[in-house]
């Protein structure tokens, strides 16, 4: 039986309207509009894009949006002066720097000015350190997406063998974490693991963020196992994820789509993360 298709278009609708209640209950409270501040420096499309449509959903769901576009050669020191100014504003409720930044400036160093209650990504080392520690705090969008996605459909995570492709520090790392946090059996895999294909057959549930079109493929997953693809790559003006797809729905379960997929939970758990960050040290 072909495997379902996780309509995480429809969870993402659903909870938004869970949202939206939300947000009207904090601006009656608080007699303001929840705010999310967004910094992008310079041009780079899919950057660009991502900012369009995050707008679009933060507004229908009712958020202020505010967009700062910096042009390319935009200086080091007056993007953290626009940060600092965001930090200090109780207009603003939650800080978003897209990444990725211009060579010229330190995205280590951008994400240590970020205020840690206003870190909607989880940027600021400190909230990394606290989700590795199992504590309260801002949970990345994607990987937070993610974990959600696999309770929305039920799936078991307990005890369960997981496979994490992609070791970056805004998908794979914290992904990986929060699946420890659900008592999951996680194996981090990366461009040097050897015998890939072994561990994905041994996984009951993969979860792949590297943007390698067809990376994972029908010969490496395991019969009835879960298929969560976060990557995307722009192919031939198609956006496609890393997973073969047509071929890795006839063995999986379950498997998430691309487009459609993890990337509409994203902007979703976004919009969660900032109403969080307005109440969080309140």
């Amino acid at each position: 039986m072909p495997a379902k298709v996780i309509d995480c278009k429809a969870i993402a609708k659903e909870i938004r309207e869970s949202l939206k209640m939300k947000i009207r209950e904090f601006e009656h409270r608080r007699g303001m509009k929840l705010c999310l501040a967004t910094i992008i420096v310079g041009g780079d499309p899919a950057s660009v894009s991502y900012v369009r449509n995050k707008e679009k959903v933060c507004i229908e769901a009712g958020l202020k949006s505010l967009t700062y576009e910096l042009p390319e050669e935009t200086k080091e020191e007056e993007l953290i002066e626009l940060i600092k100014s965001l930090n200090v504003n109780p207009e603003v409720h939650g800080i978003l720097v897209q990444v990725p930044l211009p060579k010229h400036i330190d995205e280590d160093h951008i994400a240590n000015m970020i205020a840690v209650h206003k870190d909607v990504d989880c940027f600021n080392p400190i909230n990394a350190g606290k989700l590795y520690r199992g504590e309260k705090c801002l949970i990345p969008c994607t990987p937070k997406g993610i974990v959600r996605i696999l309770k929305e459909v039920n799936a078991e995570l307990t005890g369960k063998n997981v496979a994490v492709i992609g070791r970056s520090n805004i998908v794979g790392k914290p992904a990986a974490a929060l699946l420890l946090n659900e008592n999951a059996t996680v194996t981090i895999c990366h461009s040097k693991t050897k015998n890939l294909k072994a561990i994905l057959l041994s996984s009951d549930i993969i979860v792949s963020a590297v943007g390698r079109p067809k990376l994972v493929t029908k010969d490496m997953i395991k019969e009835g196992a879960i298929i969560i693809d976060a990557g995307t790559t722009m192919v031939d003006g198609r956006l496609v994820g890393d997973v073969d797809f047509e071929a890795a729905i006839e063995l999986a379960s379950m498997i998430t789509p691309v487009p459609g997929g993890v990337g509409s939970m994203t902007t979703t758990m976004l919009i969660e993360n900032v109403l969080e960050a307005a109440y969080i040290y309140e």
